[in-house]
């Protein structure tokens, strides 16, 4: 009996990990009926989902929240996977401008779509909550040093063709460099950031980053990472090198001490990126991680989300 609590509270997510393993449930419901001393031996095994309470032992509330939160997992995943990809971006950028989240989602929507996707976003929060996305961002954010950069983000409708004007990107590297050395940790709130970040293409924003290191012996993320410029170091690499910023998003969701925003972006990262660069993101995390992203995920996740996780991800696809 104690592997068959043990499976269950796993089952639980009771042993850590994200989701829930249903079949494993439904298996138990079958096995142990009629056999109420088994459900018994599982709630004194399970003391962090029950406490003794005199001749019964009683669910704890905090868990039951917990455990809420772990079956709603594969739900969660399905509703955003069956969304029109605009409005699930202007879902996920309204649930983060209002609920006080991390402005990395934001960041993600606005640096990561192509132009015509970030235009229908905006065109969907509109149409869901007659606000525009810019005002919303302005007002939500206008206490914060990178306001004008996130509202010159969500604003942008960026050339996508390959041509880049060389001498440009280099001129725009140095002007960089200079605003790293005098910005005083206030790098976000400089003109010359904010303009070149918001309104270059992508194609000319590798060009400056490559020229950046070359010109200053190091890459910009480096200069980026040492201050509190968190927020401008999410939108260089969401626009210059996604993959990389995703597998580290990732790498980061599936961490023992990851809170809950941090494991809700695994859902978002899955559906979000699985029909565009699920293939990079998982060669970008194996070079950074040194494990395959498919079996970080078979390792912490359970049941239907962690299936659903590895269909996403194109797991099965490479068996």
């Amino acid at each position: 009996m104690g592997d068959e609590v043990q499976q269950l509270t796993r089952a639980f997510s009771g042993l850590g990990g994200l989701g829930v393993d249903e079949p494993a449930m439904v298996s138990a419901l079958a096995r142990w009926r009629r056999q109420p001393e088994k459900r018994s031996g599982f709630r004194k095994g399970f003391p962090g989902f029950f406490t003794s309470h005199g001749e019964m032992d009683r669910c704890e509330e905090e868990y039951m929240l917990h455990l809420a939160a772990e079956f709603a997992r594969f739900k969660n995943l399905m509703v955003l996977w069956a969304m029109h990809p605009w409005e699930r971006d202007a879902r996920l950028a309204h649930h983060v401008l209002h609920q006080h989240h991390p402005a990395a989602i934001v960041v993600e929507v606005a640096c990561t779509r192509s132009a015509d996707e970030l235009l229908g976003a905006r065109r969907a929060y509109q149409a869901l909550y007659h606000h525009s996305l810019e005002e919303d961002v302005a007002y939500r954010a206008r206490d914060k040093p990178y306001c004008n950069l996130l509202v010159g983000l969500v604003s942008a409708y960026r050339y996508e063709g390959p041509r880049v004007n060389e001498e440009v990107a280099r001129a725009e590297a140095k002007a960089l460099g200079a605003a790293v050395k005098s910005a005083g940790g206030r790098l976000a709130e400089n003109d010359d950031v904010v303009r070149i970040l918001s309104t270059r293409s992508k194609p000319h924003l590798v060009e400056t980053f490559r020229y950046y290191k070359e010109i200053h012996g190091r890459r910009i993320e480096e200069d980026l990472s040492h201050g509190k410029e968190e927020t401008l170091l999410e939108a260089v690499l969401c626009l210059a090198a996604p993959a990389k910023y995703f597998s580290q998003v990732v790498e980061v969701a599936l961490r023992d001490g990851a809170d809950h925003h941090e494991k809700d972006a695994l859902t978002r990262v899955a559906v979000t990126r699985s029909d565009h660069d699920m293939d990079e993101i998982r060669a970008a995390y194996q070079e950074q991680f040194g494990a395959k992203l498919e079996d970080a995920i078979a390792a912490k996740a359970h049941g239907h989300y962690r299936d659903a996780l590895l269909s996403l991800v194109g797991a099965h696809h490479q068996q």
